[in-house]
């Protein structure tokens, strides 16, 4: 089967790439960009790539979490994912990420289930997978 295109997104960033600004083409999302301190920045009140990146990949992964409790028909109401994206130094620079899946009221192998069924199907799991560490954890509480 051919790669068939279901949505594309449009930004453009310019200014000094992390001090810059960034919007999408439809002006849905203008943000201002500002270099956290910990890559000695002067953590202005933007945002940056990574916490871009951390909400793109939770609201991607719950989006699947959903579609597979859906088809394995599981209540799935009041789950939650907490995404940290950690950008760090090894040979290069290189991200790290960990996703805590919140499912309360199901059992914890049954949300284990869930959750990895959820990685296997996420777009950004996907993209990333053998590209970046990507950690799960998985509550029930």
């Amino acid at each position: 089967m051919a790669f068939q295109k279901l949505y594309t997104a449009n930004a453009t960033v310019t200014g000094e790439g992390r001090k810059g600004s960034g919007k999408t083409d439809d002006g849905r999302l203008s943000v201002d960009l500002s270099v956290p301190k910990g890559l000695g920045g002067d953590d202005g009140p933007g945002t940056n790539p990574e916490q871009l990146f951390a909400v793109g990949y939770g609201a991607c992964f719950h989006g699947a979490l959903k579609k597979v409790a859906g088809l394995n028909k599981v209540d799935v109401a009041g789950s939650s994912i907490d995404a940290e994206v950690t950008l760090g130094k090894d040979e290069g620079m290189d991200l790290v990420v960990h996703l805590t899946v919140t499912l309360p009221g199901l059992e914890q192998d049954q949300a284990e289930k869930l959750v990895e069924s959820a990685h296997q199907m996420c777009p950004y799991s996907r993209a990333t997978r053998g590209n970046i560490e990507v950690g799960l954890t998985v509550k029930t509480a």
